[in-house]
């Protein structure tokens, strides 16, 4: 993914936070199995819609993008003016009930988002988990703080991030979050290179926002955050348990 083909959309009107292709990058390269253009994608919090064209752009599946804040009819016009209005669906859905068929996709993807309705144990397993076909893989970055400030989350954020400080949590804090399950093969969890210059992409814009950001950047963000990364790979079915079915006329 060469970030350089997507320097024109870094701007005010589609970046809602730190550089979100930067982490979708990061992500994308550390999946061990690329996802391909028979893929089918949900992108949970796709804000402005950046993330799901570069997925589709990149790998040639086709996205559905998720996002309670933007409009589905907003992003619908971007996917058009981006060229990608056949492949990437724009959608409304709630993430705590998601309606759709279970096992319906390959990869479930959401860019700084992840912490705002997930921050429980069982989340995963009872609201996401379903919706992954056999095999598929779910590749989630959030903002998060550094493992030895972990205990101390409230007292350091509180004065840049209000009530939403409880949000931020560490990678070994996101690994008991995101818990276990027979179904769960394995369950990748660290920090993420980008953190600084994804930050960097945002800071440098001229956005309320990031100048807000910009006034904590040295004294809170910097030392003490990072960018927490998810992957977790769903267990295949056994190709036993398929023969048997196809033997056993079911």
């Amino acid at each position: 993914m060469n970030l350089e083909c997507y320097r024109h959309f870094l701007t005010k009107d589609y970046l809602m936070g730190p550089n979100s292709l930067r982490i979708l990058k990061e992500l994308l390269e550390r999946n061990p199995k690329p996802l391909k253009e028979d893929s089918l994608i949900l992108d949970l919090g796709c804000g402005t819609g950046l993330t799901s064209f570069a997925l589709c752009r990149e790998t040639g599946a086709k996205v559905l993008a998720n996002d309670l804040w933007i409009s589905g009819e907003e992003n619908a016009a971007r996917f058009a003016a981006w060229g990608v209005g056949d492949k990437v669906t724009p959608v409304h859905e709630n993430a705590d009930n998601l309606n759709f068929a279970r096992e319906s996709f390959d990869a479930v993807v959401s860019i700084d988002s992840y912490h705002y309705f997930a921050g429980k144990e069982g989340y995963f397993q009872e609201k996401i988990l379903p919706f992954l076909k056999p095999g598929g893989v779910a590749l989630f970055g959030v903002p998060g703080i550094r493992e030895e400030y972990d205990n101390k989350t409230i007292e350091l954020l509180t004065p840049w991030l209000g009530e939403q400080a409880y949000m931020f949590r560490s990678v070994r804090q996101w690994k008991k979050i995101l818990g276990e399950d027979p179904d769960m093969v394995s369950v990748e969890v660290f920090e993420l290179d980008c953190f600084e210059a994804a930050w960097q992409d945002w800071l440098v814009l001229e956005n309320k926002f990031a100048r807000g950001d910009a006034a904590f950047w040295e004294q809170i963000i910097k030392p003490y955050t990072s960018f927490v990364g998810m992957i977790v790979r769903k267990k295949r079915k056994s190709v036993w348990i398929d023969i048997l079915k196809s033997n056993s006329g079911c």
